[in-house]
């Protein structure tokens, strides 16, 4: 018996509730289904365009591992930066470490806990005590993934590396019509390495802006591989920099005069005020730590000791590659002060000076601190005048409290700035990169590899 012949059977003439009884299934069930699929489909494709992340949580997990894109980044100049390099795969649909950084970090004092040689110039400073607490999170990029987010990721191009375990990749990309680094965690990193990558973000947020420190432009903190993205600075580091100087006929044009070594060093020491104004010591003021624009303007970097120092309370490394830059306190294993750092921009200046050239070239790491205990200084170089020289001896006294202030390298180097020369410093001959690792103190105890 057909449905209609079932409804005139069943039901009176006009009886319209019987017979939508009748045909329930037709004109309930079935459209109700329909709406339900159309729903969820719509649901489902809003996710997808909008939190592709809780679409990948929520599907099911495939046995079949992803196929990835490897790009292999180094960093630059190589070895003598303070970007690492690695392999990074950059399509990984799972791996989320979202960003929780530390509410509070606790105040370490960065004394040294070795034994002290005899040395007894001057009374031993107190330990500094940093109280700067970062608590600021970075800005979270609105970025899911790798490469699609990020315009041209290129690797950097490298001459030398010596650090060959680093967990951080360093790729040049293209971020909202602007030049950007992309400073990746790989995918390999264990936890602690990822809390440590996101804490160093929220440390440099918390920092910033400083006009002479790189600007931290955010984070991809989400999903796998973890990133942070800093402003380009198209010179990269100060030591290739002043090594490009030296060579004939450079493009991009690469010149050095006095009065650049004047305006540069200004900035780094405002750079360096400003951390020490937060209570923090930078424990590595050197040229391959500056960071030059395309303007010419320096900025410091090498910050991640200072987050290290500071987070985990661990003290100055005793890293060879550091004691040609390190004051004579640090070679005897004492407390670092700010006075500290005022000895290691007066070796800053002495590599701008000179283009780049090791200091102390001829002093093995082992004889430093008797060549310094004998009143022993830096040799002038040809090129500097005896106003910047007369900066560098300062700021490399035996004696701490001889150092001056950065308050008064600032106003030497602003007045030294209106009478330098505008002549382009000559160095005769490029940089042999082996015999500067010897000289720079690397190849004494550091083996290196040569790209």
């Amino acid at each position: 018996m057909s449905s209609l012949s079932e409804a005139d059977f069943r039901c009176n003439h006009g009886d319209t509730i019987c017979e939508i009884r009748v045909y329930e299934q037709e004109v309930i069930v079935v459209p109700i289904l329909l709406l339900s699929s159309f729903l969820v489909t719509l649901v489902f494709i809003i996710l997808l365009r909008y939190c592709p992340e809780r679409v990948d949580r929520i599907r099911p997990q495939t046995t079949k591992a992803p196929t990835r894109r490897v790009l292999h980044g180094i960093d630059a100049p190589p070895g003598i930066n303070v970007l690492e390099h690695e392999s990074i795969a950059l399509d990984m649909p799972s791996s989320y470490s979202t960003f929780h950084p530390p509410n509070t970090y606790p105040s370490k004092s960065l004394s040294m806990s070795v034994a002290t040689p005899s040395f007894q110039p001057s009374p031993p400073p107190q330990p500094f005590k940093p109280s700067f607490t970062p608590i600021v999170q970075p800005r979270e990029l609105p970025r899911q993934r790798l490469p699609e987010s990020f315009n041209l990721v290129s690797p950097l191009p490298t001459s030398f590396s010596l650090r060959s375990d680093s967990s951080v990749s360093l790729y040049r990309a293209r971020m909202e019509n602007r030049n950007v680094v992309l400073r990746v965690l790989n995918d390999s990193a264990d936890a602690t390495e990822r809390h440590n990558f996101l804490g160093f973000a929220s440390f440099l947020a918390q920092l910033g802006p400083h006009p002479f420190l790189p600007e931290l432009l955010g984070v991809v903190s989400l999903r796998a591989p973890l990133v942070t993205v800093v402003e380009e600075l198209e010179n990269r580091d100060m030591l290739s920099f002043l090594w490009r100087c030296r060579q004939e006929k450079v493009d991009p044009p690469c010149e050095m005069t006095e009065r650049r070594i004047f305006s540069m060093a200004k900035q780094v020491a405002s750079a360096l005020e400003f951390l020490h104004s937060k209570d923090l010591l930078h424990g590595n003021i050197r040229a391959r730590s500056v960071l030059v624009t395309k303007e010419f303007t320096a900025k410091l970097w090498g910050l991640h000791g200072v987050y290290t120092r500071k987070n985990q309370g661990a003290t100055q490394k005793d890293d060879p590659s550091m004691k040609k830059w390190q004051a004579p306190e640090l070679l005897a294993k004492r407390p670092a002060g700010q006075s500290s750092d005022i000895w290691s921009f007066g070796i800053l200046l002495y590599e701008m000076a000179t283009l780049g050239e090791a200091p102390f070239a001829d002093i093995s790491v082992n004889e430093l601190l008797q060549f310094h205990q004998r009143g022993k200084n830096l040799k002038k170089p040809s090129n500097c005048s005896n106003a910047l020289y007369a900066i560098i001896k300062g700021c490399c006294q035996w004696k701490d409290q001889d150092r001056p202030s950065l308050d008064e390298v600032s106003r030497k180097l602003l007045s030294g700035e209106k009478s330098a020369s505008e002549k382009v410093l000559k160095v005769s001959g490029t940089v042999n990169i082996e015999q500067y690792l010897q000289q720079a103190g690397y190849g004494e105890t550091n083996s290196y590899t040569v790209f």
